[in-house]
């Protein structure tokens, strides 16, 4: 049976090179602390890249889109053919994601993890599918064992693959709230009645109907608690194939910036297989889906912005990217107060 190889990540804690930095920080035209999140975004970004002058090289939109059978369950507003639908309007550059990501400057790639259509190959277009769709988990486990691997083996691969020192990632698949709920349930203890929210916007009576579903489905799979396990039996091949990038991505000491609840819930199961992962990540943004907080509370992390978003897509990872430039831009650029003959207050 294949199997996936987690990476060694190595933490970005140093306390020595923290020091430094915080001093730089501290010294620049500013009163103490006066730039409040933009000064501990820095200091994660030069501990990330172990030095007080970060850079930001070829930064990459990565987009991972995956199909799911419990999305024929009714757990989604929305039919099952907008996945597919959806990709194909990220390639013709008319989504969210790509008019804020050509706002901010950033490429885009879309991963095919496994929707239920075929594709014509085209430039910004990676087909890595492992399957058209999940199998429904209210049945049996979304993925094999071995598909499972194969997925968090593609992420990595993906990964392997970009330029740059910074990653964004998003993702697209109707169904996938449900398994990001799953998830959190499953590995945080989060009671799935928390868990679980509107998705693409479900009325009272198809919230209470995937509630049910979904405590069902949690059930039947109550012996798959171990990380691989929870993913494979709840998960989605776009949510795997995010872990794989985001194992990998820490591996080689790239920048993550991490978008809504999918991602997040990709990053629950990477910190859950290694917990160094969180060192790396940056994440964009508390959306308005009901587990989003509850999640990043287990994560134990703070989001950059609250903007009530739940649309996925990589949407919010690419509007808090020029907080992350004015972070590293911050470090490189202000004046201290030696440099610019401005007294300070010499506290």
């Amino acid at each position: 049976m294949s199997t996936f190889q987690v990476p060694a990540i190595t933490t970005t804690a140093d306390a020595e090179l923290a020091a430094r930095l915080q001093q730089r920080i501290d010294r620049k035209t500013k009163p103490l602390g006066a730039l409040g999140r933009i000064e501990s975004l820095a200091l994660q970004l030069g501990l990330v890249q172990r030095t007080e002058a970060p850079v930001l090289l070829q930064p990459q939109m990565l987009v991972f889109a995956g199909d799911h059978g419990l999305a024929r369950r009714g757990v989604s507003a929305y039919p099952q053919d907008v996945t597919w639908q959806m990709v194909e309007n990220m390639l013709a550059g008319g989504a969210a994601v790509n008019v804020f990501s050509r706002q901010a400057g950033l490429d885009v790639t879309v991963v095919d993890a496994g929707v239920a259509h075929d594709f014509a190959p085209r430039p910004g277009l990676l087909l890595r599918k492992v399957a058209p769709g999940t199998v429904d988990a209210s049945e049996g486990p979304a993925m094999t064992e071995a598909q499972c691997a194969q997925a968090l083996a593609a992420g990595a691969e993906v990964l392997r693959g970009l330029p740059g020192n910074a990653v964004l990632l998003g993702e697209m698949g109707i169904g996938n709230s449900s398994s990001a709920a799953l998830l959190l349930a499953r590995l945080a203890g989060v009671p799935i009645e928390a868990a679980v929210g509107r998705g693409t916007g479900l009325d009272d009576a198809g919230l209470a109907r995937k509630r049910a579903l979904l405590a069902q489905v949690l059930q039947r799979h109550a012996d798959a608690q171990p990380p691989l396990q929870a993913l494979a039996a709840l998960g989605g091949f776009e949510i795997a194939m995010l872990a794989g990038a985001m194992l990998q991505a820490a591996h080689e000491r790239r920048l993550i910036v991490v978008d809504g609840f999918i991602c997040a819930a990709a990053a629950l199961v990477a910190c859950r297989l290694q917990p160094a992962v969180r060192d790396y990540c940056v994440f964009a943004h508390l959306g308005g889906e009901a587990g989003h907080a509850a999640l990043l509370q287990a994560l134990g992390v703070q989001p950059l912005l609250q903007l009530d978003m739940r649309l996925g897509e990589g949407s919010g990872a690419a509007l808090a990217w020029p907080l992350v430039q004015a972070a590293v831009a911050m470090l490189r650029e202000m004046a201290s107060f030696e440099s610019a003959g401005v007294s300070d207050s010499g506290a």
